[in-house]
């Protein structure tokens, strides 16, 4: 059975709990790593700096307390395996989807399912989407 490290289990931690609960489930059907919950100010800078991000602080969902957003990856993690990785955000957005979690990736920011469109791709950025929000 797959299970968080220390580490990954800390930083869900610092997320909304409905992300904790998506991704508890997303455990259960393929192994990954939490790479990311809340952004301090100073984290935030660095990834909008280093073109991580496209939102300064305060303004990213990483920010929030709790966080509305993840940074999760298929474990053992292969930037170079794109075909992977998208697999896992189906996963996701499926599991999301059953659990009646509105949720946006990283590789589709509009929700339109085409991934080709995006300008700027966070693909193991997932962010949970306020009620009324969708």
């Amino acid at each position: 059975m797959n299970a968080y490290s220390k580490s990954s289990e800390e930083r869900l931690s610092t997320c909304h709990f409905d992300l904790r609960r998506l991704f508890r489930e997303v455990l259960k059907v393929i192994d990954h790593s939490i790479n990311c919950g809340h952004r301090g100010k100073n984290e935030q800078d660095e990834a909008f700096q280093n073109g991580k991000s496209e939102k300064p602080w305060p303004e990213g969902k990483h920010n929030r307390i709790p966080s509305d957003a993840v940074d999760a990856y298929p474990w053992p993690y292969d930037e170079h395996d794109f075909e992977r990785i998208c697999y896992f955000a189906g996963i996701v957005k499926g599991i999301a989807h059953c659990l009646g979690i509105p949720i946006r990736w990283g590789g589709d920011w509009n929700r339109n399912t085409q991934i080709k469109d995006e300008r700027f791709r966070d693909l193991g950025h997932f962010e949970r989407i306020p009620e009324g929000k969708e």
